[in-house]
């Protein structure tokens, strides 16, 4: 599997380098270059499968850099009760007849991005170890994505994270998660100013070919494939669970802030996963 920059002048990459470099060359998004289909049987065969099996599986069709039995070790030590509460890792409650609601918060910082930040951080750190390199992971936030990336790199080797967030503008919840954690790789820098001031440095800098390769820098944020290609794994486990009641068809009704949750579905559904709807929940903006 080969990725391609959505801007069409980055050439063509393997999963872990674009791992490591986030946002292209040329500004633009890496995707794959094609998306792979996974038929009836496939789906039937994968529908009893751990979650950390289900990664592996999915992940196996994306990641072609990195051996089968360290990319499964890399799932298995991610996706486990004790990092996420129970072994069921994203269950389904049901709410009523045909309604359900999928549990993605049961992670360390409950919020849904611990499921991709935290094989985020593992992915980071197995690479970098395997290259004998640093990455310094530059990332903005107003909250959980901040909160999230930082419980998942903490104490990770090779990985220094920066994090930059609007001063006065987090819950406090959130903010005590980020600014309480002592690591000696973690950084949290306060920015006077609104979410999107955060994100326009991390854009700036990941436009600034010459000044991240000199100083290694990584991102964190929807703009990394990695960590969508993680949230697609939640779609197919939601879809296995919710269909074995509801076999006339699965929709989702999605939050998304920047739409990159919205787009694992999508990319989901690109994989043939049989989706009847997405529905985007988002906040109104001026």
């Amino acid at each position: 599997m080969h990725y391609v920059s959505t801007r069409g002048h980055s050439g063509r990459k393997q999963f872990c380098e674009i791992l490591l470099e986030g946002l292209a060359q040329d500004g633009g998004l890496y995707v794959p270059e094609s998306y792979p289909r996974v038929d009836d049987a496939t789906l039937k065969a994968w529908r009893n499968l751990p979650y950390a099996s289900l990664a592996f599986e999915i992940l196996s069709l994306y990641v072609s850099d990195i051996p089968p039995a360290d990319l499964k070790a890399i799932c298995e030590k991610t996706y486990t009760s004790e990092v996420f509460g129970s072994p069921d890792i994203a269950p389904l409650r049901r709410l009523e007849p045909g309604l359900y609601l999928q549990g993605l918060s049961n992670g360390p910082t409950l919020a849904f991005k611990d499921m991709a930040m935290q094989l985020l951080g593992n992915l980071l750190e197995y690479e970098l170890a395997r290259r004998h390199q640093d990455l310094n992971v530059l990332g903005a936030t107003s909250g959980d994505t901040g909160s999230a990336a930082e419980h998942a790199m903490r104490g990770k080797k090779g990985v220094r994270v920066f994090m930059l967030s609007p001063r006065g503008r987090m819950s406090a919840f959130q903010q005590a998660q980020m600014f309480s954690l002592q690591d000696d790789n973690i950084h949290n820098i306060a920015i006077d100013g609104v979410f999107d001031d955060c994100q326009d440095i991390v854009k700036r800098v990941s436009g600034d070919l010459e000044f991240k390769r000199r100083y290694n820098i990584g991102a964190v944020n929807s703009i990394n494939w990695a960590r969508l290609v993680a949230q697609v794994v939640y779609y197919f486990s939601g879809y296995l669970q919710a269909s074995e009641t509801t076999p006339e068809g699965v929709s989702f009704a999605v939050p998304s802030g920047n739409f990159g949750n919205i787009c694992a579905g999508h990319v989901a559904r690109m994989m043939g996963l049989p989706i009847s709807r997405l529905v985007l929940a988002t906040n109104e903006r001026a």
